[in-house]
């Protein structure tokens, strides 16, 4: 069976049927644009192909939404939290088809699909705890009227996800806006639709989600995705993915007058003193940039190691890294895939080929001869002001530099724009803490590195976006507050005007 082959048998086993298909109001509705092409990474190969929703699309999914949310907005908080529960039944007695078709039309290793899968059930089991526990409070003011608030839903959300982690980041923001009582019109990258179709499809069908409460859009972003940013039934935008796509968005939105949440990228700093515990800090560097092929907006892609250290430092991350098992995304004992696109390969190769012209040193592990893989990258001798120091690559590449103290570990971790993540591995308490509370990053771990979980808000300042997800912190960007004031005086007080007998 061909790749192709496998592919349309994972989609009809998940209801998809042969064709991609955008879901709107509970049915499917092919494209009439562009066609886009979706890419096997492992052995860069059509798998299939569809066409771009388009702005007619955008817009029927918008009035679906806006209908739907109506009703769900009516229901009790606990009917919600229940509703999210089946969800969360439903992904996981579906997470080995899920994970496959993840694992075959992004490019991830087969054991890292089954933990996102595992993952999104665990967000729908999350939110839907929440669901009726989050609520308004009665504030004493002065004058003596009961002012009390209520937490609303916004209404209709927009939400776009990226191409590196399909399932996850829809599982990430469906949640959250459904606990809070949202509908949701959400486009998936072009190149990675097909795992949030199947889990909106799945929702509706098997875990009885109102139809066309959540409606998923096949399409572009220029296209689609403008259009269902100027809908007027669009109360709110909250885009996952780069930097560049993220301003025009944010720009899109600003014009429409709407809130946005941006969750963007990063050029993490990964600091290694020399007291540190440097076997585990060796193996958090490699999990740091190699796990994902380094397709992670977290990603330690700065190695920030004390000098006395560093030779000795990056000679044994390189022996870890030549040791990785690269191969079949579908393959179990696969560790690092491919990068998920043709584009994306060509800027990370451009990225190491110019830090080598310009340099640098570079270690590197092996890779197939065929595919869209990046051997692991351990680059070296570069300025602290290299491109390859100092811009997102969004691949298996680190860039190791040296600092000779504490100050300069930080002061190297805060240069440039982004402040999404870091870590530092050391044994000395203090400086840990001293370190964590200095660097600016909206995540930060103490000798370990990219656990996350729902529970806690995640987002990132400057160039890494603004907003957070996960957490309550991420319900409470799909919910407003509303002050209800009450006079309690009687007579009521009449500050101005006259009574009229």
């Amino acid at each position: 069976m061909t790749r192709a082959e496998m592919l349309i048998e994972l989609m009809e086993r998940l209801g998809l049927g042969p064709i991609v298909r955008s879901r709107i109001g509970g049915a499917w509705a092919p494209g009439a644009g562009d066609t886009v092409e979706l890419i096997d990474p492992y052995e860069d190969a059509p798998l299939i192909a569809y066409r771009d929703a388009g702005a007619a699309l955008a817009a029927a999914a918008c009035e679906a939404a806006k209908r739907a949310q109506a009703d769900w907005a009516a229901r009790t908080a606990a009917d919600r939290g229940g509703a999210l529960h089946a969800i969360a039944r439903v992904v996981t007695e579906g997470a080995e088809p899920l994970a496959r078709l993840e694992a075959l039309s992004a490019g991830k290793p087969i054991r890292d699909c089954r933990v996102e899968v595992a993952k999104v059930a665990e967000m729908f089991s999350y939110y839907a705890g929440w669901a009726d526990k989050r609520h308004g409070e009665v504030i004493p003011v002065p004058t003596g009227h009961l002012v009390y608030t209520l937490k609303e839903p916004l209404g209709v959300v927009f939400q776009i996800t990226p191409w590196n982690a399909p399932i996850f980041t829809a599982g990430w923001q469906i949640a959250p806006a459904l606990a809070a009582g949202n509908g949701v019109v959400l486009k998936p990258s072009e190149l990675t639709p097909l795992t949030t179709l199947a889990l909106v499809a799945l929702a509706e069908e098997k875990a009885g989600l109102p139809r066309g409460l959540v409606n998923v859009l096949a399409g572009l972003g220029p296209t689609a995705g403008q259009a269902a940013i100027e809908h007027p039934a669009v109360a709110k935008v909250i885009f996952v993915g780069s930097a560049a796509t993220g301003r025009r968005v944010a720009a899109a939105a600003g014009a429409a007058l709407k809130p946005v949440v941006l969750e963007l990228g990063g050029k993490s700093a990964n600091i290694v003193f020399a007291d540190a515990d440097l076997s585990a800090a060796a193996k958090g560097a490699q999990a740091a940039i190699f796990s994902a092929a380094g397709q992670s907006c977290v990603a330690g892609s700065r190695l920030l190691v004390e000098a006395s250290i560093a030779a000795e430092f990056q000679d044994r991350v390189a022996a870890g890294m030549a040791k990785l098992r690269l191969g079949d995304p579908l393959d179990e004992a696969t560790e690092v895939g491919p990068v998920g696109n043709r584009a994306q390969h060509a800027r990370v190769s451009a990225s190491v080929r110019d830090a080598l012209s310009g340099g640098a040193q570079a270690a590197q592990g092996a890779a197939p001869a065929s595919g869209l893989f990046i051997p692991p990258t351990l680059l070296s001798g570069l300025s602290f002001e290299a491109p390859a120091a100092t811009e997102e690559i969004f691949g298996p590449v680190v860039a190791a530099l040296p600092f000779e103290d504490e100050a300069e570990a930080v002061a190297l971790a805060n240069s440039g724009d982004y402040g999404l993540a870091g870590a530092v591995w050391t044994s000395d308490p203090g400086r840990a803490h001293r370190v964590a509370a200095q660097v600016r990053a909206g995540t930060f771990w103490i000798n370990g590195y990219k656990t996350i979980h729902v529970s806690v808000p995640f987002g990132g300042f400057g160039g890494s976006g603004f907003g957070r997800s996960s957490g309550t912190d991420g319900l409470s960007e799909y919910q407003a507050s509303k002050a209800v004031w009450v006079e309690t005086a009687s007579p009521p007080r009449t500050l101005f005007g006259y009574d009229a007998g």
